[in-house]
Formats: structure tokens, sequence, C-alpha cells
């Protein structure tokens, strides 16, 4: 087997491969360099670090140019490098703190990675709610939160924090959820209760009613949180995703026990930044309408006539306010974009509350 390996046409394609590794690292540095001297620009100006359009631009241009090339490469896999690549370059200005629902080992977490790379300054938070406190406190400059799963729908309890906020959304990612089951022995012998967040028990019913119908199932703060208690307690089952196995040192009893296999949470990016067009937005409102026959319709009548497609239409109960209600709604477009703006100016005459809680480059 070695000499097959040590072949000259391989070897050479080898010596080859190292050579455009050399050349990769040079750029690299080159980058670099050239990033250090934006952050001082930006110091000077008072600029902020992270430009989420920016980033955005940079990356569907590569992806499209990739294509151009006739490349083999997935588009995920260019955002992945460049997304690393930036996040290192970002890391030379300064560190960002992102705060994400932990402890360490949630699918928050893995959105936070996707979406910053690693060279942030990941803050762990027991809650959404403290997501939100951290970032607007300023202990973090950006927080994540998940806000829709493909089974579940919406997380309400970030909607309804979206009522109360002044932050605003700057970016999103969707992540696929494989669930898994684990244990400290990756036996269910002797397990008595399965834990793990209400949305994963949620996404996980049919198969727990096939196979463990009779344990009971108890919410907790979070996936990672269940995992965590799963650890320490050997008649505690978690459901949580593989980076919380690895955590906590649990073995697994079944791998992506999901009743949807194609599973997807969609996380946003919240902070005090107001983020530019990147050519590919979305926009996020919070409306409420007078409690009158045909007021909806009439509210989202200007997105049609303008051109403007709704990608997402949730009611909350309004805070404060029994039986009145918000309505929170996505648009395709940047508020500044024309069509966009049109309808909204429509809207504000229409409803009783209008509120952009941000327009940010769609997720890659």
């Amino acid at each position: 087997m070695a000499d097959r390996m040590d072949q000259p046409g391989l070897n050479d394609l080898r010596r080859e491969i190292d050579g455009v590794d050399r050349e990769l690292l040079r750029l690299l540095v080159r980058r670099s360099e050239i990033a250090r001297k934006v952050g001082e620009l930006k110091a000077v100006l008072d600029a902020p670090v992270w430009r989420p359009e920016r980033e955005a631009q940079v990356i569907l241009g590569l992806q499209n140019e990739n294509e151009a090339l006739g490349s083999a490469l997935p588009a995920s896999a260019i955002a992945a490098v460049w997304t690393e690549v930036m996040s290192a370059c970002r890391a030379l200005e300064r560190r960002l703190r992102v705060a994400f629902l932990g402890p360490a080992g949630t699918f928050s977490e893995s959105a936070l990675r996707r979406h910053f790379g690693d060279s942030v300054d990941a803050i762990a938070c027991p809650s959404i709610d403290e997501v939100f406190r951290a970032t607007q406190a300023g202990a973090a400059d950006f927080g994540i939160v998940p806000v829709e799963n493909s089974t579940e729908g919406a997380v309400s309890r970030t909607l309804d924090l979206y009522q109360q906020t002044p932050l605003s959304i700057c970016g999103e990612v969707a992540i696929a959820v494989q669930q898994n089951l684990m244990t400290r022995s990756g036996q269910m012998e002797g397990v008595t209760q399965i834990v793990g967040h209400a949305q994963s028990l949620a996404q996980c019913v049919n198969w727990l009613n096939a196979h463990y119908p009779g344990l009971p199932r108890v919410a907790v703060a979070s996936n990672a949180e269940g995992a965590r208690l799963a650890a320490l307690e050997d008649q505690t089952a978690a459901i949580a995703g593989e980076p919380a196995a690895r955590a906590y040192g649990l073995g697994l009893v079944a791998a992506a026990i999901q009743d949807d296999p194609s599973n997807q949470t969609r996380f946003q990016v919240i902070g005090r930044h107001a983020c530019g067009r990147s050519g590919n937005d979305q926009t996020s409102l919070i409306l409420s309408v007078p409690d009158r026959a045909g007021a909806v319709h009439r509210l989202i009548e200007p997105l049609a006539r303008h051109g403007v497609s709704m990608k997402r239409f949730e009611s909350r109960p309004a805070r404060g306010s029994a039986w009145e209600y918000m309505f929170h709604i996505d648009l395709v477009g940047h508020q500044e974009d024309a069509p966009v703006a049109a309808a909204i100016a429509e809207l504000r005459e229409q409803a009783t509350v209008c509120r952009i809680i941000g327009s940010y480059p769609r997720g890659r």
C-alpha cells in the first residue's frame, strides 16, 4: 500500500498542492495585514467592526465567481471557508462578543459559529431573555436567537421580546437540526425521564411515542442544559445535538430521531447596528391594525401592488392588551429599496403600529 501511495505522479500532485497552500498562506497574510489597517482606520472613524451587509456581499460574490469558474466546490463550502477567513481577520481589529442561548453545545452556539466563525468570544446565556438583555446592555456586541423551526413554527418568546426591545435584526442563518437521544452510558437501562428543550421534544414526539411512550418528558431551558443534567444523572436521558454529547461526554442511544428528516431552525442576529443594502436582503416589521372588518386585508394589499413578496406572517398577543394582536411580517428586500419603501409608507397609513425591526442580509 505504501509503495502505491508514493507513486511519482501522486508525489508530483502533492508538491503542487503544497505550493498552492504556501501561496494561499501568503495571500491570507496579506489579507490580514490589510484587515489590520482597515481596523486602524475604523477606530479613527468610530466605524463598526462588523458590517454584515459587506460580508454578505463578499461571500455572495465569491459564490457567483466560483460557479462561473465551473468549480466542483459547493457554494456552502465557499461560505464556510470565507466566513472563517473573515472571522480571523476581523478579530485582528477586535474580537466580537456574541451572546447565545447556552450552555455550550446548543444549536444556538452552532448557529453562532456558522454565522460569525470561530474567532469571536461566545457568551452563554441561560435564556433567550438574557441574550436580549446582554446585547441591549452592551455586555455583548450581538446576540443570536432562534426565531422559527421548520417543524414547530415560530419561537414565541423571541417574537414577544421583539415587541419590547430597541435592538435591530442584523442577519439570519438557518441550520439543519439533528436531534439525538443520549445518556451517560449510551444505554436506556434505568432511565426514568427524557429531558430537552420544549421545541426539541415536540420535534421528536412521534419517535418518542413509538419507542419510549411510558417515559415522562421534561422541558428544560435548552438542549445543552438537558445534556448537562444527563451527564450528572444516570436516570436522565437528553435530547440534543452531537456538540452537546461531545461537550458533556454522553453516549448516543439513537441518532437523528427528529420526526422531519429535513428539520431546520432559523436564527436571527440582534444588535444595535442598522444594516445597509447587500443586494439580497429581508426586512422584518411589527404591525398592528384597528379592530375592524377588512383591516388586515387593507394592511397587506400595498405589498402586492408594489410587487413586494411576503415571506412570513405571524400573529402574537400584544403585550399588556387582552385580545389585541401584533403581526410579525418578513418582506423580501431592504427598506431602502424603492418598492419596499413605498409599500411601508402605505402600511404606516393603515396600521396603528408599524415598526421596522431590521433590514438585513438574507440567510446563506
